[in-house]
């Protein structure tokens, strides 16, 4: 038998369901993640100067680089086990640290990301996230207690997950330090992988939360242009049926395209922001969904908190996207009706034009019927003489005097001299 020819990315394909496996985490343990974001245009980045950064990471603590042109990483780093990931936008590194401080998220459970590492990163610091993994209290009113001593009670989020076999909180509040903060407390016995995944999905929600936010600032910038844009266009399309604010149609025409032209350049500008942020909500909200939250002693849950606090702003999002496209449609709409309306003016003046050629051409169609009856007469009179000169010598033998012969001539000579002309116009027509 021959043998079977594989797709060249067959293996490829399979082996990215098991690129990212999520991490192996004890109880207790610390857990600190960092990403990083280059600003402009973060999509089109030379991810070569993110691995760079990696490695000066790895070499630091003696581990092995990472391949050329690596998307993630894992690895040893001193106690911690490091892992690191190139998105679409930003890069993250998230560090797993057996055992707990004894300050509850002290700032120094950061350094295991030296703070002249993370100076030099290719890129603005967009996450810093410290987890607290720690047994759960047998009394609830003890774990209770840690909470309203670590985190803003008026922001608190804090559920059950997993059928009750652990507990999340956290306030989304940036300490002093410049950290955000979340604690997860588990059952005595809970596997270290799923521990893993609880803090795995735990730093995902805060990650994609941050990246979904970016959203918001270039909606509201975006809906302070069409502020300014909005009333320009609703004066031009009020002005359609009179002169425009004094303006000709060409020139209206002009301003509505210069409009177009804007709301497309937004409209540019912000597909990508809109399209990301959109994909990152939808995302979040399938974290959130798969943690079964349950109630904790009244607390809000992670999933009310994002319908109170986060949804909103996608909805301001998604408001100035619909906007934008509205008065996008508004504006090539209008700038066709005014289109139309100049096509049909410009049609008008055509037909004007052309019934003034018409009188035109039959002006000089009279005048030269015109000058044709005279030209007759002049031919004729001219013709007449010729042929006096030419038959006065046989009128002179037949005794008829000039005069008599002149005037014998002219009728014969001028008929003959407007059938010719008569003739020489029909050929031509």
């Amino acid at each position: 038998m021959s043998p079977v020819t594989d797709h060249p990315l067959r293996y490829a394909t399979v082996n990215e369901l098991h690129a990212r496996p999520f991490p192996t985490v004890p109880l207790p343990a610390t857990v600190a993640l960092v990403a990083f974001m280059q600003p402009g245009n973060p999509a089109g980045r030379d991810r070569a100067q993110d691995l760079a950064h990696l490695a000066d990471l790895v070499t630091r603590a003696g581990g092995v680089l990472p391949e050329p042109g690596a998307t993630h990483y894992s690895g040893a780093l001193g106690r911690s086990e490091v892992k690191w990931e190139s998105h679409t936008e930003f890069v993250s590194y998230s560090a797993f640290t057996p055992g707990l401080s004894p300050r509850p998220f002290d700032p120094a459970e950061a350094d295991v990301f030296p703070a002249d590492w993370r100076a030099k990163a290719p890129g603005l610091r967009l996450i810093s996230l410290l987890v607290r993994v720690e047994e759960m209290p047998e009394d609830e009113g003890e774990l209770l207690a840690k909470l309203e001593h670590w985190f803003v009670p008026e922001s608190l989020a804090a559920s059950r997950i997993i059928e009750g076999s652990g507990v999340i909180a956290g306030d989304f509040r940036i300490d002093p330090a410049g950290h955000m903060r979340f604690a997860v407390f588990v059952k005595r016995g809970t596997g270290p992988r799923r521990i893993g995944r609880i803090v795995q999905r735990l730093c995902e929600l805060e990650t994609y939360r941050t990246m979904a936010m970016l959203g918001l600032d270039q909606a509201r910038s975006l809906t302070a242009a069409l502020n300014d844009l909005d009333p320009r266009l609703t004066d031009l399309v009020e002005g359609l049926e009179g002169e425009a604010g004094g303006r000709s149609p060409d020139e209206t025409l002009h301003a509505l395209l210069a409009i177009t032209a804007e709301l497309e350049r937004l409209a540019v500008g912000g597909a990508f922001r809109f399209g990301a942020t959109s994909a990152y909500e939808a995302i979040l909200h399938q974290r959130v969904s798969i943690m079964g939250e349950e109630r904790l002693s009244g607390r809000q849950t992670f999933g009310e908190f994002m319908t109170r606090r986060f949804d909103p702003a996608m909805r301001t999002v998604k408001s100035a996207e619909s906007r934008l496209r509205a008065l996008s449609e508004r504006a090539t709409r209008a700038a066709e009706l005014l289109r139309t309306r100049v096509e049909v003016e410009r049609s008008a003046e055509n037909q004007a034009l052309l019934e003034s050629m018409d009188r035109r051409a039959d002006l000089q169609l009279r005048l030269q019927h015109t000058v044709e009856g005279l030209s007759v007469v002049a031919i004729g009179y001219y013709a007449v003489n010729l042929c006096s000169y030419l038959l006065y010598p046989a009128a002179k033998m037949a005794g008829l005097g000039k005069e008599v012969l002149t005037g014998a001539l002219v009728l014969p000579v001028v008929f003959l001299v407007w059938l010719g002309l008569r003739r020489i116009r029909r050929k031509f027509h």
